[in-house]
């Protein structure tokens, strides 16, 4: 799948320059078309789509953004739940209040990570589930997202998720050292510059990952 999924974006992006660039402009225009493409990959389109249709583009970009925040809204409310439990001990009187305090706010952070790791499981399939089928009620469809990734082995889809994770994490987090060195080292001009690689960068990587997902949901024999 790394394979593939290297070779898709060589041969559909990195060697076609004119998309590559056409890819750069929806990134700029706040990534929504950018957004609209990826569902394009998610629909198992090979090789790389084109970059056309930018309604549509825009449409499926919006739609792809709700069904993320649907799936992040367990998570934005949790983080808000830690945030006031920390404020309040900060507010409390006395030690055993404090304490209190500290012990929930840890209990929150506690089903935080679980619930992150839960939506981070179930919220790629169910996204392809949506691009493949039109429907937004898909994206939720739990039992149907389970049975795939349990078609998939929970053992071998958890693996691939992490496979993934690793590989395009190192280079993120390396590349990000560098923007970060160049941002401090040239205050304006490094800025700049770590914008204009961010813009030329993301595509790739977002396309690169989107048609890992991709074959790893069609592992499953799923349409």
């Amino acid at each position: 799948m790394i394979g593939d999924s290297f070779t898709y974006v060589k041969e559909g992006i990195i060697d076609k320059v004119n998309k590559w660039l056409l890819l750069i402009i929806a990134t700029i225009i706040l990534t929504i078309p950018l957004m609209g493409y990826i569902m394009n990959v998610y629909r198992g389109t090979k090789p790389a789509p084109e970059v056309e249709d930018w309604g549509k583009l825009f449409v499926d970009g919006i739609l792809l953004f709700i069904v993320g925040i649907i799936y992040a809204i367990p998570i934005i409310i949790l983080e808000f739940l830690i945030v006031g439990a920390a404020f309040a001990t900060q507010l409390a009187g006395n030690p055993s209040a404090m304490m209190t305090g500290l012990a929930g706010a840890g209990i929150l952070a506690v089903i935080l990570v679980i619930v992150a790791i839960i939506i981070a499981l179930i919220s790629p399939i169910g996204i392809i589930r949506f691009a493949r089928t039109g429907s937004f009620g898909e994206a939720f469809n739990f039992g149907e997202i389970l049975a795939t990734i349990k078609k998939i082995g929970w053992l071998s889809y958890i693996l691939a998720l992490i496979i993934i994770a690793i590989v395009i994490g190192i280079p993120v987090l390396i590349l990000w050292f560098i923007l970060m060195a160049l941002a401090i080292a040239l205050p304006l001009v490094g800025i700049i510059i770590a914008g204009i690689i961010l813009l030329i960068v993301l595509p790739v990587i977002a396309v690169f990952e989107a048609r890992y997902l991709t074959r790893l949901y069609e592992s499953a024999g799923s349409a």
